[in-house]
């Protein structure tokens, strides 16, 4: 019918006005970022009405202008050149994480409540005259530091505050969030130092593991290559895949690492944060006897929230627990899909079918459970987990060499260590040796 058709082409002109095919983007400048972090005000606004009362409409009616403002700014601009592929890629997933903040602020009535607040910045302490509490303790109705403050900057905290926090420590949305355990020392100055040390670590292990990418043939091209090559036999071939799979997992646990230690070190640093604020973000992920370990409890849980926004919480609304799982999950795999594919990279469901199949893994996990009475665990556990992370998270990777992310640059090669002196090193050691097939490689 005409008026489909027609209504089709407002909406992909709508869509198109919002996000622009990068084609039609403005090159990025050092002074538009200026403009980004203007466009994020409208965000930290709504981060200050959803920690205030009676806000709910405000919140409704300020969603859609807010998001708009968001999408509109950061997709409006790009980095030149394909090698900066990755770089445009974390620009979309934090345009679409900063709407999910938006719709999860706007659409709670109550607002945004810490543990134990009854309404924003106020809680009730409930009584127990069993541990010698005062009577009267019952109706303690007490304003919280954060909304106490008189200062004039006190509305400014409270927005940051919430802005920043991820996994919801303190907060009613992250009650029941598995926290790893800390394993540095909570005293400031030795807490710093160890925190410098993991974030050198990881930027190391990031570099080597970019590195190593670099080197497999196709892959490192910013056109994009297949992380499975054709002209190998069976077994190389996929030893090969399997190494890059392993090498860019790594680089992904070392660069969120690296991330969430500079953040510690501005809130403990600069911000005089308590240390045990900032507990570690995974919890050796490696090391996970089932997929349900693996995925609420040593996997990070800075994005928990925003892929319930995404997809959770319409699971659970139709289909209740199991409707969160799924809905999670796929919440999940869009987030990540319509990243690449807001870059020019095109949609390509192999981006989706990792995070998809995780919600009946999960299921079938818990139905061993039910029927042999012991759930899944120990060396065999731990190679069902090495199987649906390791073998079946394959096509994943491959999806996002394919649309060159292997050839894009996250450590500059200008300031990367193994590149300036280790592979620098290993080429003229295979050269002196006459490995002149391996020194070709190290090229």
């Amino acid at each position: 019918m005409e008026w489909v058709a027609t209504f089709n082409e407002f909406i992909h002109d709508v869509c198109r006005t919002i996000i622009p095919p990068p084609a039609d983007r403005v090159p990025m400048k050092p002074h538009h970022l200026f403009h980004l972090a203007a466009a994020v005000l409208p965000s930290v606004y709504m981060a200050y009405l959803a920690r205030r009362p009676d806000t709910f409409h405000l919140r409704l009616a300020l969603l859609p202008p807010t998001a708009l403002v968001t999408l509109g700014t950061f997709f409006r601009f790009k980095v030149l050149g394909a090698e900066y592929i990755a770089t445009n890629w974390v620009i979309a997933v934090f345009s679409i994480f900063v709407v999910s903040k938006d719709i999860d602020w706007a659409w709670r009535p109550e607002g945004m409540l810490k543990v134990g607040e009854e309404k924003p910045g106020v809680f009730t302490k409930p009584s127990n005259q069993s541990r010698g509490t005062s009577p009267h303790s019952a109706n303690d109705t007490r304003v919280s530091p954060s909304m106490g403050k008189r200062c004039s900057l006190a509305w400014l905290y409270d927005a940051l505050e919430l802005f920043g926090t991820q996994r919801g420590i303190g907060w009613g949305f992250g009650i029941g969030v598995h926290i790893p355990k800390e394993h540095r020392s909570l005293e400031r100055s030795v807490f710093l130092c160890q925190t410098v040390a993991s974030a050198l670590r990881n930027f190391f292990v990031l570099d080597a593991c970019e590195s190593f990418i670099k080197l497999v043939p196709g892959v490192n091209s910013p056109g994009g290559g297949t992380i499975f090559r054709p002209e190998l036999p069976i077994l190389p071939r996929y030893t090969l895949s399997t190494a890059v799979h392993i090498a860019s997992g790594c680089m992904f646990i070392a660069g969120f690492e690296l991330l969430y230690d500079l953040f510690t070190l501005v809130g403990v640093g600069l911000l005089y944060h308590d240390p045990s604020s900032w507990p570690p973000l995974m919890d050796h992920p490696w090391k996970s006897d089932s997929l349900h370990e693996f995925w609420a409890k040593r996997w990070h849980q800075a994005l928990r929230e925003t892929f319930l926004v995404c997809g959770g919480s319409v699971g659970g609304a139709v289909a209740g627990n199991l409707g969160v799982v799924f809905g999670t999950f796929i919440g999940s795999g869009l987030f990540h899909e319509l990243a690449v594919c807001s870059c020019g990279q095109g949609f390509d469901p192999q981006g989706m079918l990792f995070f998809v199949q995780q919600a009946p893994l999960l299921v079938l996990e818990r139905l061993w459970r039910h029927v042999t009475g012991y759930r899944v665990q120990g060396i065999y556990g731990r190679l069902w987990v090495y199987f649906c992370i390791v073998i079946l998270g394959q096509p994943l990777v491959d999806s996002w060499h394919r649309r060159g992310l292997g050839g894009s640059y996250i450590v500059d090669p200008r300031i990367s260590p193994v590149r300036l002196l280790v592979i620098l090193y290993l080429r003229w050691f295979t050269e002196g040796l006459g490995l002149h097939c391996i020194s070709v490689l190290l090229n």
